[in-house]
């Protein structure tokens, strides 16, 4: 019989890398596991501290057949406050089933179908189910669920709101489609790893109101905080994508549009906006004399705050004036640039034109609804074509949410008005955008902001 070899010291190191990388994994998860109940104890008392002045909830209790419609009804309101239409409806003619392709740096995902389909949607799901995908991040078969759906944000949401939604979603008509597949690369398909990522960048927790702030701001940080996830849009993310908390609200660029600080800073953020505009640009996308929503922001005020509260229309703006001022550098507003045009018209008469000229491609293709001026048409009223002057776009230190606007139009639907500007991406090339958005920002903006075709093709570029 021969005699075994004597192990090497190759394998030796071997044995311990290995023993080295499961001590290392078991840590990491012993380390989660003991967050996670720590957590969890933490958390379990605050859903039973029913605040109705922070919380905003009524007296009936979700299991009460009595209350029924009026939760319903509730539900289908914080569903608006959560613009959950906006991410779970690819086609008009399926709300609510899904579909959407939402492009990240990881690869592209695509939106569940939340009907109560019992096949493709969410039919089958308990209430404990959705609740735990709301305030977890975990599906009805234990899988996580990728931060694009903001678990992040909605976990502060209190039960009540949470089964009110359900609630809502359940009167739907089930529609029977099953999304695409993710399309996400190697390692980022693997949804375990959000174990890690939940590790430094997810507290569980329902919210907790400030005893010592007022009954208005605390409702305003409940919802600007949860269900309405402000930071998912206007908070920079870090190297792994999750909040940067030091720079909260500080703004943050999404699918090319730059989310603009809403610190109260008088330069950077909306410090230099009155109560009453802050709330008009919520309520119908403009705010005179500041900006006009575009874009996404476009879509959040169509789908979802438009149809806020006054009560917590004022919660929102008292939160947001509360938050601390974030510079970031600015010195000066962005709506406080610009000067009318005076003789730009006049000059290209009998001119010869022989390359781009943004000038020219202004007055063909821009004058008719902003005048020549860049003063706009209408004034203040609903339907008016917004001036340029004064204009937080073209007053902004980059010039992409311009470009954007260029290339993509704006189509904002609201009880006020039907505001439709045409996209213009077919009609001009790089090099005429450019011209364009760099005229703009000249005459009407500030003058140091300039883009290049490269930078608008770029721009051009991102999915939409």
């Amino acid at each position: 019989m021969n005699a075994s070899k004597p192990p090497t010291d190759r394998t030796h190191r071997a044995q311990r890398t290995r023993a080295t990388l499961a001590a290392m994994l078991f840590c990491a998860f012993a380390l989660y596991m003991a967050w996670h109940a720590a957590h969890d104890g933490e958390s379990r008392p605050v859903d039973e501290m029913l605040l109705p002045a922070a919380h905003g909830e009524g007296p009936a209790a979700p299991d009460d057949a009595a209350a029924r419609p009026e939760l319903v009804k509730r539900g289908e309101y914080l569903a608006r406050m959560g613009d959950c239409a906006a991410c779970h409806t690819a086609d008009a003619s399926r709300p609510f089933a899904g579909g959407r392709a939402i492009s990240t740096p990881f690869g592209k995902l695509y939106t569940p179908n939340i009907t109560p389909d019992p096949d493709t949607g969410i039919g089958q799901w308990s209430d404990s189910d959705f609740m735990r995908a709301m305030h977890e991040g975990v599906g009805k078969g234990g899988e996580r669920l990728y931060p694009a759906f903001p678990y992040v944000e909605f976990t502060r949401a209190t039960e009540q709101d949470v089964l009110a939604i359900r609630a809502y979603l359940n009167t739907l008509a089930p529609i029977h489609y099953k999304p695409p597949a993710n399309e996400l690369r190697f390692p980022f398909n693997q949804r375990w790893l959000l174990m890690f990522w939940n590790l430094f960048n997810f507290d569980e927790g329902r919210f907790v109101p400030d005893p010592k702030k007022s009954a208005e701001y605390n409702r305003g940080a409940y919802l600007v905080k949860g269900l309405a996830h402000c930071e998912e849009c206007h908070t920079p993310r870090n190297f792994m994508q999750g909040l940067k908390s030091g720079e909260r609200f500080s703004g943050a660029t999404q699918a090319g549009w730059q989310a603009y600080n809403i610190t109260p800073d008088r330069a950077a953020g909306i410090g230099g906006w009155s109560d009453e505009a802050l709330v008009s640009y919520l309520v119908t996308g403009v705010a005179v004399g500041h900006a006009n929503a575009a874009g996404p922001m476009a879509e959040v005020v169509q789908n979802s705050t438009q149809y806020l509260s006054a009560e917590d229309q004022r919660s929102i703006t008292a939160y947001l004036r509360g938050q601390r001022p974030v510079a970031g550098g600015v010195t000066r507003s962005r709506d406080s640039y610009g000067k009318p045009a005076n003789d730009d018209v006049t000059t290209l008469r009998g001119a010869t034109i022989t390359s781009v000229n943004g000038a020219q491609l202004f007055v063909a293709n821009c004058a008719s609804c902003h005048n020549w001026t860049g003063a706009g048409v209408g004034a203040s009223a609903p339907l008016a074509y917004p001036s340029l002057i004064h204009n937080s776009v073209t007053g902004a230190p980059s010039p992409s949410n311009l470009t954007m606007t260029i290339l993509h139009g704006v189509q904002r639907q609201t009880k006020s008005a039907d505001v439709l500007m045409p996209a213009f991406g077919s009609e001009l090339s790089n090099d005429q955008v450019a011209a364009i958005a760099n005229y703009v920002t000249k005459q009407f903006g500030d003058p140091r902001a300039s883009i290049t075709p490269d930078e608008v093709a770029a721009l051009r570029a991102q999915p939409q």
